[in-house]
Order: structure tokens, then sequence, then C-alpha cells
């Protein structure tokens, strides 16, 4: 097949790499050529040039986007302090498409000028929320939709709850978590949200740089509410330390005739409880698994990778290029996310006040919290 689009990748070594496999994917379309990669670490940039097959290497990406006729662009580094910048070059730039790690960026300011930049130019953006993609969510999506359990009550989120709980784990984590929930309830209404650093409400005290770039940050211990459509609420919690093994990361969906509980991933672990006292141990009833297949049908797929789910995001990406749409994780799924994350720290700044969506707040709260 003759190649018909041009890929360039930006990585920082050191800062963020390569992320989750985000360069090498591309490896595995015939029509697509990766054809340069950007790299600000040297080392790194060496390394990234005979694992992606020898494309023209750069020391700064916006050379490489000046230099380059690309098509699409993955912006792979996990750190966030670099993702605006990047994201708003390559549109600039004049690429059809952007592949871009999670979480989206530092604040929704930043938000709002990269989804400006990207409309301006009609560019389609795809984020790494890998578990959209799963074919185990799309009989999920059946399930709440024929009301298998009932009306919809609640949603549970937890992140990993590791030594990142708290605030990292809301944003590393809770962006995955809060990407599915607002997909499949709907965006939030409002929340009220709280941050406690050693079983105490933080203040600017603890406020400082966080890890991975996220920018101010504070907080062993996250807590939140979210009013969503219908009456459905969300509660989100993770503390540092406390997670289980297998750790909680994932969604409980209660309903008023049964659960249904997944985990993260392409391939996520999910169940059924058909069961309205939510107590199987009492009513004796049992957990099913829900597989690629349907409900109680045996896992067939063997890739459960991110590699699979990002496979599948960038064959979406491409179409939705060619077919002149939103691409199925989109950027302003992201920034909902983005702002279910913001909105925590901008309740607790308020005193755990009720704030509703959108934000007004656009920039870190964090940096306008009192003693």
């Amino acid at each position: 097949m003759a190649i018909k689009y041009r890929v360039g990748v930006i990585g920082s070594t050191g800062r963020g790499n390569y992320g989750h496999g985000l360069d090498t994917v591309w490896g595995e379309f015939k029509e697509v050529k990766v054809t340069a990669v950007a790299d600000d670490n040297s080392e790194g940039l060496v390394n990234a040039v005979k694992r992606l097959g020898n494309p023209k290497g750069y020391s700064d990406y916006r050379k490489m986007l000046e230099n380059e006729k690309l098509d699409f662009v993955s912006i792979c580094p996990r750190w966030l302090d670099q993702h605006r910048d990047m994201m708003v070059a390559a549109a600039e730039s004049g690429v059809h498409g952007i592949y871009q790690e999670k979480p989206l960026c530092q604040t929704l300011h930043q938000a709002d000028e990269m989804i400006a930049a990207c409309e301006k130019r009609n560019v389609k953006v795809a984020i790494a929320h890998q578990t959209r993609y799963s074919p185990i969510l799309r009989h999920i999506e059946q399930l709440l939709a024929d009301k298998k359990i009932g009306r919809t009550l609640e949603y549970q989120m937890h992140g990993k709850e590791d030594a990142r709980g708290g605030g990292e784990d809301l944003w590393v984590l809770g962006t995955h978590i809060f990407d599915l929930t607002q997909h499949l309830a709907g965006p939030p209404l409002w929340v009220q949200g709280y941050s406690g650093q050693n079983n105490k409400p933080i203040t600017s005290e603890q406020v400082k740089p966080g890890n991975e770039g996220i920018g101010l940050l504070a907080g062993d211990s996250a807590v939140a509410t979210y009013a969503l459509p219908n009456e459905v609420f969300a509660n989100f919690r993770s503390i540092r330390n406390g997670n289980g093994s297998p750790n909680r990361f994932g969604l409980t969906i209660f309903g008023t005739n049964g659960i249904i509980k997944m985990s993260f991933g392409y391939l996520p672990k999910a169940e059924l409880l058909i069961d309205g006292s939510w107590a199987p141990g009492r009513t004796g009833k049992k957990w099913v698994p829900i597989t690629s297949n349907g409900v109680g049908k045996i896992e067939t797929l063997k890739d459960s990778g991110l590699h699979a789910g990002n496979i599948l995001a960038i064959r979406d990406l491409i179409d939705a290029v060619e077919e002149d749409r939103d691409p199925e994780a989109s950027i302003y799924d992201a920034l909902t996310a983005t702002e279910m994350i913001v909105g925590l720290f901008e309740s607790h700044r308020q005193n755990g006040a009720r704030v509703t969506f959108p934000l007004e707040e656009r920039n870190n709260p964090l940096a306008k919290l009192n003693n």
C-alpha cells in the first residue's frame, strides 16, 4: 500500500518520554509512515530514531513542524507542562490530526487555547483514553441503555490510591475515570469537593509544584460529589497509600436493580450483578463477567494492553479526519474530564461550595487558595 500520510512524533525523554506507546503505534498502519521525530534529549532522540525506523531526527519539535509537511502528530510525553505549546504549534503547522497523551493540560485556560487553535484549522484531536475504544465498553453502554440494572442512581469512582493518592491520583488516573463517567452519564452539572493533607483541609502552605509537570498541587486526600443529568450522582475518592490488592481503580455503577463494575484498559475487567439489594452475600446472587463477546461469555481477545487501545484510537483518528468528525475520545471529552478535576479544587477553595460547570475559574484554583 502506498504511503498516504506522513507522521511526526514528539517525545521528551526524562520529561514524560513517549507516553504509553504513542510513538510506536503508527507502525501498525501500512498507509502511514513516521517521517520525523523530535526529542529535546540527545540520547532519547538517538534511541527514538532507531526505534521508529530511522525517521529524520530533530532536537526541537518546532523545527520539525516547520520543516516537515506532516499530516498527523503524536504528542507523547506524559508530563502536562508542554502539552499546550506542543498542540498549538502542531495545529498551526497545518497537520490534520493529533494524538496526545493524557491528561490534557495544566489548566482550563490552556485547554481553551488548544481547542481554539485546533478549531481554527479544523484539526481533529484524540486523547489517549484507551478504555473508550474497548469492545467491553460497548456492552456496558447497551446494558445501561436497556436498563439492565434499572434506573441508574450513582457512580463510584476511584483512582489507584497508591503513593500518588490524593491530588496527583486525581490528575493522572482520574482523567480516565472522569472521561468514562461523562461519556456514560453525560456532562456534569456541579461539584462539591474537598482536598486534605494529614487529615486537615489543605491551605496555601501545602501547595507546591506537582510531579510530572502537573503544576500547583496539594493533598493526600481528594473527595468530590458530582451532579450528573437525570438526578444521577457520582462520587470520587482517593487517599494516599490506601490501595487494595487488586486496586479499586475504576468505576462502579449502581442502579435500582443491580451493579456494573469496570476497571481500566482496552480489556477492563468488568462484571454485572443483578441484585437490587447490592448484597450478593445476603441474596446469593452472582457476579457475571462482561467480556468483549458479551455478558457471561468467554473472553477470546488476547491483547489486553494499551497498545491495542492505541491501535483503535489511531484508526478512529484517521477515519475522523477523512470523515470530518470528532474522534471517539475527543479533546472536548478531555476538557470535560479536566473540568471535573479542577472543579474539585475550585470547590475546596470556596470552602466546599457547590460550583457549577463550565467553571468560571480557568486557571489553577490552588494559586488563589488562602490559609
